[in-house]
């Protein structure tokens, strides 16, 4: 896979250079919520500018219907990304139309423009291969070079992250270099003690990698939503707490094989639950209880670990040498239910070893607790790429990349 780094030795002053970022922040009315997608792609943005090259930055945000969506523009991120490079970032109302085509000829050496939303052209996204390599043709016509940098893409099979490298020379960008250089060193001789911490709310999302895990982990600690079915395939009641009971049988069977393997598979021992779920909006007091992981009454449901798994959580993290997590503990977006996150995320952060929060709800808590990002080794921008990764699955972004 060629880097970023053997581009700018070639040179690219009065390029045009094609750069996939992944600036699919969070919106509230239009205002971002969080954007460390939009930072992490600064390194790459700034350095291709500041060696001259005319730099056209592009992603998709939400999932648009193949058509324009005021609700998913991309304008607020263009608005972010020109304030933290410190300079007016143009920005084009189409994807590969009148204004893409206009904002790009203008450019130059050193500026920096975004297009708009790639997935308002069903070419983006569509399952066929000439209508997404056509589209593909179409953004190829802006660009002399390629540059991938949206890691938090790379498992999509979308016209801008696997068909338009196939039409351009091109590299990969500093931030899926790193993404791809931690993830190595999830899979590739792991530093042991190796502890994987997952959460988050189906158990289904996360079979593959724990399937994975079994063979290679020392410890598995579960947690969240999905807690609920491997404590319900123990034969404990999970009262209304969310459940996959198809998943059961599944389960079952990878404990068995955890048991066999040697992989030591930690669940809760208590939870906190309540009758309602919390109201996220208004971040109302919650009404819980604490109960043991074996005693959930039949009428409530489980909402975040309890205080015993919290220390018993840290206490199995603190040898590490490897940690990976991936997954909220509870339902942290609510103050009341946020301390198994925020124990997990502390305990990451006392560590001695490598600890990777493998993106997606993990990043979010990890700010919305107001922890500071660099006591983690790395902060992932995308989750189920990164599963996906850890699963073994080839990544189509990826791939394109080392053709």
């Amino acid at each position: 896979m060629k880097t970023i780094d053997e581009l700018l030795a070639d040179g690219v002053s009065g390029k045009r250079v094609f750069v996939r970022a992944d600036l699919n922040v969070p919106l509230a009315d239009g205002t971002i919520t969080d954007d460390g997608r939009i930072r992490a792609v600064l390194p790459t943005v700034k350095a291709l500018a500041d060696a001259g090259a005319k730099v056209v930055v592009a992603s998709h945000l939400g999932r648009p219907k193949g058509a324009p969506d005021p609700a998913f523009s991309l304008a607020p991120a263009a608005a972010r990304l020109g304030e933290l490079l410190g300079g007016d970032v143009a920005f084009a109302t189409d994807t590969v139309g009148d204004s893409a085509k206009a904002t790009v000829a203008g450019l130059t050496d050193g500026q920096v423009a975004v297009i708009e939303n790639l997935r308002f052209n069903a070419g983006e996204t569509s399952k066929d291969d000439a209508e997404r390599a056509a589209f593909a043709g179409q953004l190829a016509a802006l660009a002399d070079v390629y540059v991938g940098d949206g890691f938090g893409a790379v498992h999509r099979k979308h016209a801008s992250v696997f068909d338009l490298p196939k039409q351009l020379p091109h590299y990969a960008g500093y931030l899926i270099a790193t993404e791809v250089g931690v993830l190595k060193k999830l899979t590739e001789d792991v530093k042991r003690p190796y502890v994987v911490a997952l959460g988050g709310a189906k158990v289904s999302d996360k079979l593959a990698v724990i399937d994975q895990l079994l063979g290679k982990a020392d410890r598995l600690l579960i947690g969240g939503g999905m807690a609920y079915t491997f404590l319900k395939a123990k034969g404990y009641e999970v009262g209304i707490s969310l459940l996959q009971e198809d998943q059961v049988p599944v389960v079952k069977e990878y404990m068995e094989r955890a048991e066999k393997s040697g992989v030591e598979l930690v669940l809760p021992v208590d939870v906190l639950v309540s009758t309602q779920f919390p109201d996220l909006k208004t971040k109302a007091p919650a009404t819980y209880t604490t109960v043991g992981a074996d005693a959930i009454p039949a009428d409530q449901e489980g909402l975040d670990i309890g205080p015993k798994t919290r220390e018993l959580y840290a206490s199995k993290l603190a040898d590490a040498a490897t940690v990976f997590w991936n997954g909220p503990m509870g339902v942290f977006e609510h103050p009341d239910y946020a301390e198994g996150t925020r124990a997990v995320a502390q305990a990451l952060v006392e560590s001695k070893g490598f600890t990777v929060v493998g993106g997606g709800d993990s990043a979010a808590a990890v700010r919305t607790l107001g922890f500071d990002e660099n006591a983690f080794g790395h902060i992932s921008t995308g989750g189920g790429a990164s599963l996906e990764y850890l699963e073994g699955k080839t990544l189509p972004g990826l791939a394109a990349l080392e053709d």
